[in-house]
């Protein structure tokens, strides 16, 4: 893997690197995405700040789970 994410990266960027693994990665650790990604202000969201305000859960998780390539 080229790119190495970690909690200043924006919600954008998961989605970018990964496509539909981030997505569904996110979804899995209850970050919403919404139906075509119409919440423009959350894509500029950064994870850290997704789980501060609890829309997303375990970070670390997540970050693990992409860094590592795993599903």
């Amino acid at each position: 893997m080229a790119e190495r994410l970690g909690p200043e990266s924006k919600v954008r960027e998961v989605v970018a690197v990964f496509g539909d693994r981030g997505r569904e990665a996110l979804r899995r650790h209850g970050y919403d995405l919404g139906q075509g990604f119409v919440d423009v202000l959350s894509q500029y969201q950064t994870l850290e700040h997704a789980a501060r305000t609890e829309r997303l859960r375990d970070l670390a998780g997540l970050l693990r789970e992409l860094n590592s390539g795993g599903s």
